[in-house]
């Protein structure tokens, strides 16, 4: 008779548990059913396999809160996005205007704020110590825009808080400014309009927490309740579940690091994490993906521009929307088919830019860097005529992919030039455009300013004799 009793004990218990461990369940997945974020509540789920292999501790409320700590990461470890030097003008403060000074600061971009540091963060970390605290913007509630009319520098854009604050941030380098205007942007995005509202993350923060601290209370309670051995199993069962996230936490702090060392593109690329672009590309790689000598990106923006664009005012001089450029930039690199007759490319100064922004951010220009001495001696002769024949010659000797995509790029801007009465761009005016984008040496020195001369004059000798320099292609 008593053992029965003891059995109908011992199954009330059990059902008990098992009631209790359902309805926190439910409570977990009733709280992050928006998103089926069940990974804390799934790696809490009791198995009945294994054994302890280790003894109970005898603080269980002290195991509980060392679990949760494991679970949930603080709050305070916000990742870093991005940080880097840009140039920085506070123009207003709480709604009240400032004189606009601008300065180099180091900055970094968090999920939801902006810090500015005097110099980069690992040598300013000290000062934080002694007071000097890096002015920090909230982001929650920020508005960002192009702010061209507020600077007579290029590639401004200006961040207004919800306080009333105004920055403008500026760097001379396009895709530098580019990608700043574009990560900040998405933080923005990714917050809430209003700075009342706690973020989504706080949010998802607070239920994980929740339910985490409320689970584990339970599991306490229980552990108090039930026989010895029971309690044995079930101490396992939990140390097995951190376990298993100490592991996914091993692994994000693995991602985390690899992220933080900012591997190169070619590092990138030999991992299989970026597929191969045409921007930023070798310009005998692109041709070799496309089994061509001139890429078919040159192609198509040349006949866009033979096609609406002779005629032109400026043009290959002014330049197009810098976010509408980008734009174009990431299909082309996405490899996605492209349409330089939609409607959104209208503005054909998007299309020019986007050429000479492909030209520019070749790892070797289109003269390659080991003829770059040779062409610079080749301008510097005195007699015309010698310096056209060298100038062909050096032609000739140049690799396929370079060779023919310089006859396609010069024979398309003699059409520019025999439109100059229309579109008022001379030989000297697309010189100047083209000469230090096309031309520049590996190792610049003190003589940039000497050599920027010679790219000009070179760019504009290849036009003027287009055909004497480029006659044994066309014969």
């Amino acid at each position: 008779m008593q053992k029965s009793t003891n059995l109908d004990t011992s199954v009330e218990t059990l059902n008990s548990t098992r009631q209790g461990t359902g309805a926190v369940q439910m409570r977990i997945k009733n709280a992050n059913s928006h998103h089926d974020r069940l990974s804390q509540s799934k790696s809490m789920i009791l198995t009945d396999a294994g054994k302890a292999t280790e003894p109970i501790p005898r603080h269980r409320r002290n195991h509980s809160q060392h679990v949760l700590k494991d679970i949930i990461p603080p709050l305070e470890q916000l990742m870093v996005e991005k940080e880097g030097y840009l140039q920085k003008a506070k123009i207003a403060d709480g709604g009240k205007k400032l004189r606009k000074n601008w300065s180099t600061s180091w900055i970094v971009l968090s999920s939801r704020k902006i810090e500015f540091y005097k110099e980069s963060k690992q040598q300013a970390l000290p000062n934080t110590k002694t007071g000097h605290k890096p002015e920090s913007v909230d982001l929650c509630g920020a508005h960002i825009e192009w702010a061209k009319e507020k600077s007579s520098r290029k590639n401004v854009f200006q961040i207004t808080t919800a306080s009333g604050t105004e920055f403008l941030l500026q760097s001379d380098i396009d895709f530098i400014i580019l990608d700043w205007f574009h990560a900040i942007k998405n933080a923005i995005d990714r917050l809430p309009k209003d700075p009342s509202t706690p973020s989504r993350s706080l949010e998802l923060f607070k239920i994980q927490r929740s339910s985490s601290t409320e689970l584990l209370s339970h599991y306490d309670n229980d552990i108090k309740e039930q026989k010895p051995e029971h309690r044995k199993s079930l101490m396992f069962r939990l140390h097995h579940s951190a376990s298993d996230t100490n592991d996914k936490n091993r692994v994000k702090s693995r991602l985390k690091k690899f992220i933080t060392r900012r591997p190169s593109l070619k590092t990138l690329q030999e991992k299989g994490l970026i597929k191969d672009q045409i921007f930023g590309s070798h310009l005998h790689t692109v041709c070799e993906r496309e089994n061509s000598t001139v890429p078919r990106f040159v192609k198509q923006c040349i006949e866009a521009v033979e096609k609406r664009g002779l005629d032109v005012d400026g043009i290959y001089r002014v330049s197009g929307n810098l976010a509408t450029i980008q734009k174009l930039r990431f299909i082309v690199n996405q490899e996605e088919k492209l349409n330089l007759d939609d409607s959104q490319w209208e503005d054909i100064h998007v299309v020019t830019g986007a050429l000479k922004m492909f030209f520019r951010e070749l790892p070797e220009p289109l003269f390659p860097f080991s003829f770059f001495e040779r062409f610079v001696e080749a301008i510097k002769k005195q007699d015309n005529n010698t310096r056209i024949e060298t100038m062909k010659s050096l032609v000739q000797k140049l690799p396929p992919p370079n060779r023919d995509t310089m006859k396609v790029l010069f024979g398309h801007l003699t059409k520019i030039v025999a439109k100059a009465s229309k579109n008022l761009m001379s030989t000297q005016s697309l010189g100047i455009v083209f000469g230090p984008t096309l031309l520049r040496a590996e190792n610049e020195t003190g003589n940039m300013a000497v050599h920027m001369v010679y790219q000009n004059q070179i760019a504009e000798l290849m036009l003027s004799e287009y055909k004497k320099i480029f006659s044994s292609e066309e014969d």
